[in-house]
């Protein structure tokens, strides 16, 4: 049974709704920030392309990979005391990624950060799920959501404004300030929960889960470099392959698993993991990718890149919450399709830009974004709504695992991608496959006259070809939407409330 300790009230709701909206938009912050400032890093400390890929990637591993033990962890010990001890964590790490000397330092203190962000995301919207009943949530979360896309919308900006302004070390400052100013106020409105029900940390299954994530991920970095079929990148895949057969056997034996795979039988439930899975190959390896295009490929400064990006991410103020209207009259599935297939036509408008081609490249992005939208505005509300309010905490931290998880695995296959696609168009250059990293992580330095040219030209053929498969993938996330979570408003509605049923009495 969940317990508070005391009895909420709207004023103080309010307050602790705007304390962890402002948690979830310096996790954004941090995620582009990143990105933004990663040509600055590279040339800052000569760092090789593999050690530039675990700026972002170090982030997001530790971060999707913590977050379902997160939210196990703050059904037991307490969503406030998680809440405030992670966003301590975060405060205490961005000063230190702030004064970092080495890229090893930062890479390190970077997959630190992500722990910390685990733990505040999880809690929080755990914490959120117990101060707002019925619409009252619905509205909640979708502000949640809102808050996301103003971080998405404004951290390009906002990063290349600090980085061109004070260096790229400013970018942690200003998150450890924010992460302040939200810690402040979840101390003094926030009331502690707790599910006096929960269970034990499942230790195994975390264990088992982070292995495999880790060594999978670490396997596409290393695969373009060392080869696919050398040893440490086939010894990494079979790591993956042992930990993720070892987690399914775990999580089917205990008593108290992190993840109940019964829960897959669900349509609705594989339905709600697949829209995050769907934006991360339309939106988010954008927001990643294209800021190394424009700043290092195309010579555009970190602020003007920042603007650019806003047609990719200034729907995200507007649209979640016009899905959220809509969805009294079209069905999640319905809207969640439409806004895949609006996304597969801007990639399609991004795909027919050239290097160089910034108002069909603006064009392209807007699109995107209005499509993406839809899906974004209602996944969060989705997630929490299929499973009993007393187990927000696991649901929470399934869907944010999903949602951070792939970010981080689709980052890693993109980047991969890509690689392989400017290598394979590098014709009578040495060290392909070196040159081939340097240009898509946004690195152009130490790299002769002569050769930048052909690297251009290679690059946007390998981009164009990526695109293709970002389509594809778009295409198949429209029709798992429309299938899973049901075409028909109406029955959708009546599945949810038989999912529910199943999952109160299993």
């Amino acid at each position: 049974m969940d317990q508070v300790t005391d009895q909420p009230v709207k004023s103080r709701a309010h307050y602790v709704l705007a304390a962890i909206c402002l948690a979830a938009l310096v996790l954004p912050l941090s995620f582009t920030g990143g990105a933004v400032a990663t040509p600055a890093i590279g040339a800052d400390f000569n760092a090789d392309p593999v050690a530039l890929a675990w700026v972002t990637n170090a982030f997001m591993l530790s971060f999707g990979s913590l977050l379902m033990a997160a939210g196990t962890l703050s059904d037991i010990y307490g969503r406030k005391r998680l809440f405030t001890a992670g966003l301590g964590m975060f405060f205490l790490v961005s000063i230190l990624l702030a004064n970092v000397t080495s890229i090893v330092w930062l890479d390190i203190l970077r997959a630190v950060q992500g722990v910390a962000a685990a733990a505040a995301l999880s809690s929080g919207s755990a914490a959120l799920a117990q101060e707002f009943e019925g619409h009252s949530r619905t509205k909640a979360f979708s502000m949640l959501g809102t808050t996301f896309g103003l971080g998405l919308a404004f951290g390009p900006m906002v990063s290349g404004m600090l980085v061109e302004a004070f260096g790229w070390r400013s970018i942690f400052v200003c998150t450890a300030i924010l992460a302040g100013v939200s810690l402040l106020g979840a101390f003094s409105q926030m009331n502690e929960s707790r599910n006096s029900d929960a269970q034990r940390l499942d230790l195994p299954g975390v264990v088992s889960f982070s292995v495999t994530l880790v060594a999978f991920t670490t396997a596409i970095i290393l695969g373009p470099q060392q080869g696919w079929i050398s040893f440490t990148v086939a010894c990494l895949f079979a790591t993956a392959l042992i930990g993720g057969m070892a987690f399914c056997y775990i999580e089917l034996k205990v008593d108290h698993p992190m993840l109940q795979l019964s829960l897959l039988k669900y349509p609705r439930f594989l339905g709600v993991q697949m829209l995050p899975l769907g934006t991360c190959y339309c939106y988010i390896v954008l927001i990643v990718l294209l800021p190394f295009r424009l700043i290092g490929v195309e010579a555009v400064t970190p602020l003007q890149s920042g603007f650019m990006m806003l047609a990719l991410s200034a729907p995200m103020l507007v649209v979640p919450l016009i899905a959220a209207w809509l969805t009294r009259w079209i069905s999640a599935g319905v809207l969640s399709a439409i806004g895949f297939l609006i996304a597969a036509a801007g990639l399609c408008i991004l795909a027919s830009a050239g290097v160089g081609e910034h108002q069909m490249l603006a064009i392209g992005m807007l699109v995107i974004g209005v499509g993406t939208g839809l899906p974004w505005g209602l996944m969060d509300g989705l997630a929490i709504s299929v499973v009993p309010k007393e187990r927000a905490g696991m649901a929470a931290g399934i869907f944010n695992t999903t949602r951070v998880a792939g970010e981080g695995v689709a980052l890693a296959i993109t980047v991969a991608c890509l690689t392989s696609f400017v290598s394979a168009n590098l014709v009578g250059q040495p060290a392909n496959s070196r040159l081939a990293q340097k240009v898509v992580m946004g690195d152009l330095n130490n790299i002769p006259r002569n050769s930048i040219e052909a690297l251009c030209r290679a690059y946007e053929s390998g981009f164009n070809s990526l695109l293709l498969l970002l389509i594809a993938f778009t295409l198949l996330s429209a029709a798992a939407s429309y299938l899973l979570l049901g075409g028909n408003k109406k029955a959708a509605e009546a599945n949810e409330s038989a999912s529910s049923a199943d999952s109160v009495r299993n």
